[in-house]
């Protein structure tokens, strides 16, 4: 895959199968909603493609982080004001934030289950079907559960999709990515109620 850089960080590494990212204080993805700032400075490392139906999976280890709202993942950085992401957000010593965010247009969700704080990797398969998504977890890499379904509103043709690190207070940790591959699209056609014509 030809990765290239959103937001190139001060210090990372890329081996064969592996990426280490350093975060960099005060980096996030945000748009507007609730807190009405906008944050669009974390590093991402994407690639391109016009596939319109694959599947991503990649392993996050994310054991250093420590500070509120540390977080890696996985990310589909379209511009500043149409992505989508998925990760684990540190929140404390008891618990942390599973969640997603999905930007259309300049506005962000923002979805999370709480997990416990001992957890501190977490895979991640991110599937396309034409303009639609689909976000999955795992713990082992071997059976996903679903996070959610959206829509991408200006995510019908060439796309780019990849891994993100962030810290978005005053701390920095080490964000490690590995067991990265493209494979047949794992989210299969809906098989119930029929489309509307």
């Amino acid at each position: 895959m030809d990765w290239k850089w959103v937001r190139e960080p001060d210090k990372y590494m890329i081996e064969m199968d592996r990426i280490e990212i350093i975060t960099m204080p005060h980096t996030d993805l945000w748009q507007r909603t609730y807190y009405h700032f906008r944050n669009d400075n974390a590093p991402v490392l994407q690639t391109e493609t016009e596939e319109k139906f694959f599947s991503f999976i990649v392993k996050t280890d994310f054991a250093e982080s420590h500070k509120r709202f540390d977080q890696c993942g996985i990310v589909m950085y379209l511009d500043s004001e149409n992505w989508l992401k998925a990760s684990v957000e540190y929140e404390n010593e008891q618990f942390q934030h599973l969640g997603s965010v999905v930007t259309n247009h300049g506005y962000s969700d923002w979805a999370t289950t709480a997990i416990s704080a001992d957890i501190k990797t977490m895979w991640y398969r991110f599937s396309r079907r034409e303009d639609d998504y689909c976000i999955e977890y795992s713990a082992d890499g071997k059976g996903f559960s679903q996070m959610r379904v959206c829509h991408m509103w200006e995510g019908a043709g060439r796309i780019r999709f990849g891994i993100y690190a962030c810290s978005p207070e005053e701390s920095s940790f080490r964000a490690v990515f590995t067991g990265m591959k493209i494979t047949d699209c794992a989210w299969k056609a809906h098989d119930g109620q029929q489309p509307d014509m």
